[in-house]
């Protein structure tokens, strides 16, 4: 297993996927923060399509990293959290506007991480950080091969500390990660992102 090591100081957004069992892991992992990375980052939970969510509430409460569900046709910040909404695809444009699409399921799931990962290795390159945590099936493995191709890093959560490991073990299988880590570490990562100088 590859050493943690730091996040470089050359990203320009993180994103981060979960499914089952995602959102204990999202609420460990932004629970301690103060503040959040000096980049804007991007989460895609999957959702029941017919419920209203109430996961940017229940993070909220947990953190004081500001956390919002994404509006198409907003400039994503650095410091904030955004959530993609259910049954809405979350992409992100070069400018680091956010969009939110309806087009079909991908991996029977909308929203979609490898839709994410895929918008993050175009417009991003090797300024992409992706995470792959807790869930079922294999969404993020295709997305994560594309942000490694393009020079991105992808870090998977040890998927025997995770509760559901399809999903890291489905991103492993591609061959497309640099780092295999358990929770805390990947928290460790992130926080020390977040406490290094903002960027400009």
């Amino acid at each position: 297993m590859a050493p943690p090591g730091c996040i470089d100081e050359s990203c320009a957004v993180v994103a981060i996927a979960a499914s089952a069992g995602g959102v204990f892991a999202l609420l460990e992992l932004f629970g301690s923060f103060t503040s959040g990375p000096p980049v804007p980052t991007l989460v895609v939970q999957h959702l029941s399509p017919r419920h209203r969510t109430v996961l940017d509430t229940v993070l909220q409460r947990r953190t004081r990293v500001p956390v919002t569900l994404a509006r198409d046709g907003e400039r994503a910040a650095a410091g904030r959290v955004y959530l993609a909404p259910p049954d809405r695809h979350l992409l992100i444009e070069p400018d680091g506007t956010l969009r939110l699409a309806d087009t079909a399921r991908v991996n029977r799931v909308r929203p979609a991480a490898d839709r994410l990962f895929t918008s993050l290795a175009e417009h991003y390159g090797q300024r992409a950080w992706v995470f792959v945590l807790s869930g079922t099936g294999r969404d993020g493995a295709q997305g994560a091969q594309a942000v490694k191709d393009r020079g991105g890093t992808v870090v998977v959560q040890d998927p025997d500390t995770a509760e559901y490991p399809g999903m890291p073990e489905a991103t492993l299988k591609a061959g497309a990660v640099d780092h295999v880590l358990p929770l805390h570490a990947i928290e460790t990562m992130l926080r020390s992102f977040a406490h290094s100088a903002p960027a400009p």
